[in-house]
Formats: structure tokens, sequence, C-alpha cells
């Protein structure tokens, strides 16, 4: 299992008039949390792109538990569970800065190669930097 922690603090434009983050801005949250934990995995979206494979997301589940504010510095906690095939699921829980679990989500990729559009096996660097979390 590998786990990443990245740390978001909500923007003003980022709530709704009430003051709360707004509910479209999660997925947002996942997308920063998802990159960032590659990148401290070892491997950039970026570097991805390069070798000709692209990762759409599939589905995304949110679950919220409490609001988020303007100014918290959020935890967000990414979790990939599962060696991933085809498909990877991430997970998140994301924490207020009192430490209160305020959000769960879910998304799950697809790895896609750039040039036919047909899903594909993530490239061997990838399945590489993950095998110590998965033994």
């Amino acid at each position: 299992m590998y786990v990443s922690e990245t740390y978001i603090r909500v923007r003003y434009g980022e709530t709704d008039q009430m003051g709360y983050v707004y509910y479209g801005n999660y997925a947002m949250y996942y997308e920063v949390a998802r990159v960032e934990s590659l990148r401290r995995l070892g491997l950039t979206y970026k570097e991805l792109e390069a070798m000709g494979v692209m990762m759409p997301v599939l589905e995304n589940h949110s679950k919220f538990l409490s609001a988020a504010l303007y100014d918290d510095n959020l935890r967000i906690v990414t979790t990939i569970r599962e060696k991933p095939g085809v498909r990877i699921k991430f997970e998140y829980t994301i924490f207020n800065e009192a430490g209160k679990l305020i959000n769960e989500g879910e998304t799950l990729l697809v790895f896609v190669d750039k040039l036919t559009g047909r899903p594909c096996r993530p490239p061997q660097v990838f399945a590489e930097l993950l095998n110590p979390y998965f033994t």
C-alpha cells in the first residue's frame, strides 16, 4: 500500500457565499493530491505523458462529512491500496487543521496509450516504483 500526504490551503475563490468550500472543488483537490502523490513516488504526470500514457478519470466519488472553510490548511492523505493493472484507484481522506476528517473520496483512472486511445498497462518504470509498497 502506498500512502502520501499533500497540504492545500483553501483560497477565498474556492468558497461559496456561506464561506464553505464549494463541493466541485474537491475533485480539484483530489487531482492536486494525486499528482503530488505520483511526484513523491518518483514519476510525474508529465513524464508519464512523455512515455505515451494518459490517465483519464473513469469515476469520481466524494463523501462530505464536514465543511472546509476559507484559509483552512487541508491535509489530504492519498492511498493506493492495490497494485494497478490497466486501472488504478486512488483513495483520499481530507482533514482540517484541527485534524478532523471532513471528506472521503476516491477516483478510478485508466491507463491509456496516447497513440491508439486504447487502455494499456502502466509503464514498467511506474510498476517498478510501486513494487516496494506491494511486497
